[in-house]
């Protein structure tokens, strides 16, 4: 019997790894401007900034690996979404950018714990 887990809690946890690869991205010297857009094709969670270079981050969450890798759930259905979001987001801007990239960051872990694996894919959708 499988345990059905709340929809709440999947919230819990990918807030939680939002946060977890916000710091993270900072650390290494990203720029936060924006977190969580949400735009008419969905939401982008983070919007960084890297020299002069926008970056568009996607993170995944997983606490167990039972479905698979977080950046597994990158689908393409969910890239396509990705990408209308960014383009309507960009076209909110007075000067659009022309640099660009998008990121993927893995978490996996659980809120609370101190050991957490973190793998970052740079221009995952180049």
């Amino acid at each position: 019997m499988s345990k059905k887990i709340s929809a709440s809690y999947k919230q819990q946890v990918g807030r939680w790894g939002e946060q977890v690869a916000e710091l993270y991205l900072k650390e290494h010297g990203l720029e936060l401007l924006a977190r969580n857009v949400r735009t008419h094709y969905g939401e982008i969670d983070l919007v960084m900034k890297q020299g002069q270079e926008l970056v568009f981050v996607e993170v995944k969450a997983r606490t167990n690996d039972t479905y698979g890798m977080p950046e597994s759930a990158l689908t393409e259905n969910k890239r396509a979404h990705l990408l209308a979001a960014i383009e309507a987001y960009l076209l909110t801007l007075d000067q659009p950018e022309s640099q660009w990239r998008v990121d993927v960051v893995a978490v996996r872990g659980k809120p609370g714990e101190v050991n957490v694996e973190i793998t970052w894919f740079e221009n995952a959708l180049a």
